[in-house]
């Protein structure tokens, strides 16, 4: 397998790579992650089920449509592809570690500024995704309550009902999203998808990256809240997210709805009491 690879890097990249070192290294909760390394050149490395080969096409799309825009710092993707029965995706090798509060903010600016990308297709992308590994749908649609209710809220209520799931107020929070973002009307913006503090960090040299999206063209906001539900980022980004493109008037309302999208997944992919969370949460946004 790490021959095929080798050889697929040696072939993208131009220059000769030969993986002597292969160090295990985190790859998110669903792939296993390798630092590979032909002693001048490092490479990441994840590796999944052969079925899963699509997960990591989407993800090098992603990151090379983010990668283009030059806004914020992403591992430039290499290449993808099954070898020996195996998928996999290798990504530029970065050193994480750093985190000065000047950093923080700068990642803020610098999601901002990812976020003015918008798209004239509307909300949506061009292909379908994966939120972890549960398929994400990314038909385009020109409403963003309509996109938000029947691709995200909507697909993860129907998964979790064919997993036993119970959330009674399921059907009456659907009706009632477009009443509840009918005030709010924004522009799609390039979002990552997916931003929980374990998938961003700061290089050692103090620069911001994001990494492992779940890319497509959204509500800004999707992005900020996310990064407040498991944990929540440093002020410091929030201030400089702020500074450059200050947050609209009833977003603390609007990111339960959002973060409803994460926690519905996270009962799907782990089970457990996300059912509870998600049903106190519906409650929540239904007062």
């Amino acid at each position: 397998m790490w021959k095929q690879i080798d050889a697929r890097i040696t072939q993208v990249t131009g220059e000769k790579f030969h993986s002597q070192q292969r160090r295990s290294v985190s790859g998110g909760c669903i792939n296993q992650g390798y630092a590979i390394s032909n002693g001048s050149s490092t490479y990441f490395a994840k590796l999944n089920q052969a079925s899963q080969v699509d997960m990591f096409e989407a993800e090098s799309l992603g990151l090379q449509q983010m990668w283009e825009r030059q806004t914020i710092r992403v591992p430039k993707p290499i290449c993808w592809g099954i070898a020996d029965g195996s998928a996999y995706i290798v990504l530029e090798w970065l050193d994480l570690g750093g985190g000065s509060t000047s950093a923080w903010s700068e990642m803020g600016r610098q999601l901002a500024a990812m976020h003015k990308a918008s798209s004239s297709k509307g909300f949506g992308w061009n292909r379908n995704n994966t939120i972890g590994s549960t398929p994400q749908i990314n038909t385009w649609a020109s409403d963003w309550a309509t996109f938000f209710a029947e691709h995200r809220i909507g697909y993860q209520l129907k998964l979790a009902s064919r997993r036993g799931g119970s959330f009674s107020q399921g059907e009456r929070l659907l009706n009632a999203i477009p009443e509840l973002l009918a005030p709010h009307q924004p522009q799609p913006s390039l979002v990552h998808g997916d931003l929980w503090s374990g998938n961003a960090s700061i290089t050692t040299s103090d620069e911001p990256v994001i990494f492992d999206p779940a890319l497509y063209y959204g509500d800004r906001e999707v992005d900020i809240a996310m990064t407040e539900l498991f944990g929540g980022f440093p002020a410091a980004f929030y201030r400089g997210y702020n500074e450059a493109w200050l947050l609209d008037p009833g977003y603390d309302r609007r990111k339960t709805l959002y973060n409803l999208y994460h926690i519905l997944n996270h009962y799907n992919l782990f089970g457990g009491g996300y059912e509870s969370q998600a049903n106190q949460m519906i409650k929540q946004i239904l007062k």
